[in-house]
């Protein structure tokens, strides 16, 4: 069949219903092969017969959706100058919507020879041993569907994974376990939706690698970080294998979960990707245009600069890199039906020379997105690079995972002196961080465990680490990460920890979904969730990982539906402003408040005592400034909540009628929810037991 001349855009393999468009971006490319492959892994070749503007192009008549296809670039190989083309590669479409296959380590994977060094070219065939793109049917019938457009202030995220979510459900069938399907099944959206959840933050679906190094120890790249399709959804996690089906269950999935009122957001990883250094496998952009898809050490051209620890960073200073990235941001909100994003290691995008710059064309370009600025934005403010830390350095459209509210919250309720003052900024939002941009307590996405790191069941149970099952000697991971650490103050008694150990994950919980900004959950923590010490599960596609649905802690899990709800119920818990510290209109007291445990006012003295550990907080919920699209305010209880945490139990004396004269005791996490409030007048003693908070409600 006489391939014709096509167009340059869009880029990939786009099928128009009569047959199917190819291109593929190359600046240093001399001559592209598109390359085809029957059922039987059969593969015919033939030239893209036109190039304009580096986009090589071409249209057969006849293809479409499940053709298997591919691309060989011949060019220079001159790995000292970063030009790294072989054609004996074949190479993965960076714009597949669909993967089929996944990729099996042979020397012919790698562009060089293992024997004669990193600097020859190797002429073995690839073709055998990667992964296809497949021409995908872009018609879908969503029936109405389109984004949610929750609020913010209205958001409780669920960061799971779709496989260790649904993989031992024991109400989804087998055939759907670990899969879109299962994630979509009415068990796991019912689970969702009686927890509270009003959005689910998947760990990465884009198309991945698994990585050689654990194959050969029996383990697998089980969170994803290992991109390499930005287009295609990973093909592990479709139940229908046929060729592209993929496609169609990934947007079935999304649209079961919109009918369900949860959100869907992508952790997504454009900072790197699957090929590695410059020992790495040649898959797709490396054999494409090296030096243009990579950061490449500027004067020994075969290394690449690293900031994300993975062997390679993409090159944000190119524009067809930044296309890239946009086109599939894009694809997935107008085609896929996303909600919003997380973006893996944020801070590595805005490196456009080396320092971290807030103004780079990454965020200049998402800024004036008519589609990407207007849905959940969310950065992972950190990479490993130099000045990689930029928490509350992000551009206002985004919202950020707080790594300040995690450590604050962390420190607070192991014990550890002076860190009352922080723990206020944290509990009301972090304007410290957010506020002097003119963005919103929302800003703040309030974490306290998240997929990298102990879950909250390990957090208060084990004082080290304990990775041994990653074949590394247990000396990967963080070392910073312990139990709740009373040390000589806490109980020896066995029954005693344990007791102490429920009470500081309902303590965790508890005030990560009070606090001002917008509480994300690491799924699983909400049921005793436990990986048995281990704190760096990345590679842990088994038991350790995966939900254990038969040994539920159904009184944690009670909990916190109860907490959540009680979120929902109150917009004093999620208000869209600051508060601001002085009276709001038609209220006799300020907005919000804070005490000493003697029923005091605090002053700047209070607030400088490093090793104080307890405080009460009022809150104002008359005439919030929660405003509907009406523009109409929002009215609440008033509450007060009390933080103790000392190892002993502390007296505390409530604050004077002027704030309140009857007050409700609804939660004190040393027992758990009251079955029946406690009254309490303005001014009673209260008892509060060490390490433990308490929330009253005003009775009205």
């Amino acid at each position: 069949m006489e391939i014709r001349p096509g167009t340059p855009y869009p880029l990939g393999a786009a099928y128009d219903g009569a047959g199917t468009n190819f291109s593929l971006f190359s600046e240093i490319a001399e001559r592209v092969e598109l390359c085809l492959f029957d059922d039987q892994g059969r593969e015919a070749k033939d030239d893209l017969p036109e190039v304009t503007g580096h986009c090589w192009h071409g249209y057969l008549p006849g293809v479409g959706p499940g053709q298997r296809y591919g691309f060989r670039v011949h060019g220079p190989w001159q790995p000292e100058a970063g030009r790294r083309c072989n054609p004996a590669k074949l190479l993965l479409d960076p714009y597949a919507k669909a993967i089929e296959g996944e990729v099996r380590w042979h020397q012919a994977v790698f562009p060089y020879s293992f024997d004669q060094g990193p600097d020859v070219a190797d002429s073995s065939d690839s073709a055998p041993f990667v992964q296809r793109g497949v021409v995908h049917q872009p018609t879908f019938d969503w029936t109405g569907d389109r984004r949610l457009q929750r609020p913010w202030h209205e958001t409780v995220i669920y960061e799971t994974h779709v496989k260790g979510f649904t993989i031992l459900h024991p109400e989804i069938p087998r055939e759907l376990r670990g899969t879109y399907a299962g994630l979509a099944h009415p068990a796991a959206i019912g689970y969702l939706r009686d927890l509270g959840i009003t959005a689910v933050e998947l760990l990465p679906v884009h198309q991945f690698v698994h990585d050689r190094h654990l194959l050969d120890k029996g383990l697998r790249n089980y969170w994803g970080y290992n991109s390499i399709g930005y287009f295609a959804p990973h093909n592990e996690y479709a139940s229908d294998r046929r060729p592209a089906a993929v496609v169609a269950e990934f947007k079935q999935m999304v649209k079961a979960l919109h009918q369900a009122g949860i959100e869907v957001l992508l952790d997504v990883v454009y900072n790197h990707t699957g090929e590695g250094n410059h020992l790495g496998p040649m898959l797709s952009f490396k054999g494409i245009d090296n030096a243009y898809y990579y950061r490449t050490v500027e004067h020994d051209r075969r290394h690449y600069l690293d900031y994300t620890g993975t062997g390679n960073s993409l090159n944000m200073r190119h524009p067809h890199v930044l296309q890239l990235l946009m086109d599939s941001l894009r694809y997935w909100v107008l085609e896929m039906h996303v909600d919003g994003f997380r973006f893996d290691l944020a801070a590595a995008l805005a490196r456009e020379l080396h320092d971290v710059d807030r103004l780079s064309a990454f965020f200049d370009l998402i800024q004036q997105d008519p589609v990407i600025s207007q849905v959940k934005l969310i950065a992972e403010p950190w990479d490993i690079g130099e000045g990689g830390y930029q928490v509350g350095n992000f551009p206002p459209v985004w919202s950020e995972w707080n790594g300040k509210y995690r450590d604050c919250v962390r420190d607070f309720w192991a014990g550890r002196d002076a860190t009352l003052a922080e723990l206020a900024y944290r509990f009301t939002g972090s304007s410290d961080l957010y506020q002097n941009d003119c963005r919103l307590p929302f800003a703040s996405i309030n974490f306290v465990t998240a997929h990298d790191g102990f879950t909250l069941r390990d957090l208060v149970s084990y004082d080290h680490k304990h990775n041994e099952a990653n074949g590394e000697n247990n000396r990967d991971g963080s070392d910073h990460e312990g139990s709740w650490n009373c040390g000589a103050e806490g109980p020896t008694d066995d029954a005693e920890i344990l007791t102490l150990r429920a009470r500081q994950q309902r303590n965790f919980l508890a005030t990560l979904i009070l606090s001002q900004g917008v509480p994300m959950l690491l799924g699983g923590d909400e049921s005793g969730r436990t990986q048995q010490g281990n704190n760096n599960a990345y590679c842990q596609d088994n038991e350790i990982s995966w939900y254990d649905w038969e040994n539920l802690d159904r009184e944690r899990l009670d909990f916190t539906r109860r907490l959540i709800r009680y979120y929902h119920a109150h917009p004093v818990f999620r208000r869209r402003r600051w508060f601001q510290g002085r009276r709001i209109h038609g209220s006799k007291v300020t907005d919000i408040a804070w005490f000493t445990l003697e029923g005091l006012q605090m002053s700047e003295e209070h607030w400088g005592e490093g090793f104080a550990k307890s405080l009460g907080v009022f809150l104002n919920g008359k005439t919030i400034p929660n405003p509907n699209p009406k523009g109409e305010p929002v009215e609440d209880d008033n509450f007060y909540i009390i933080f103790n945490a000392h190892h002993e139990p502390l007296s505390f004396t409530l604050p004077p009628a002027a704030w309140g004269e009857l007050w409700l005791k609804e939660l004190d996490t040393a027992e758990g929810w009251l079955a029946q409030a406690e009254s309490l007048m303005a001014g009673a003693a209260l008892r509060v037991e060490g390490r433990s908070l308490v929330v009253l409600r005003h009775a009205t």
